[in-house]
């Protein structure tokens, strides 16, 4: 059965991508890297925008 969902627009701060991963010089006792998680404020980690209210809205102009 078909998908009739809206795609909804990609972020226009991350492209998409919302979370990335930053490595540190630190290691663990394993020997593997200390990673730091960081996750687009914007679409909070989603990488898709809601359409703003005013986007939404239908002006109708005559009669």
């Amino acid at each position: 059965m078909p998908d009739r969902t809206p795609a909804l627009p990609i972020c226009r701060h991350c492209d998409g991508f919302p979370t990335v991963h930053i490595t540190t010089d630190t290691r663990h006792p394993d020997g593997t890297r200390a990673t730091l998680r960081a996750v687009c404020p914007a679409c909070k980690g989603t990488g898709h925008t809601r359409p703003t209210a005013a986007s939404a809205v239908v002006v109708r102009v005559g009669r």
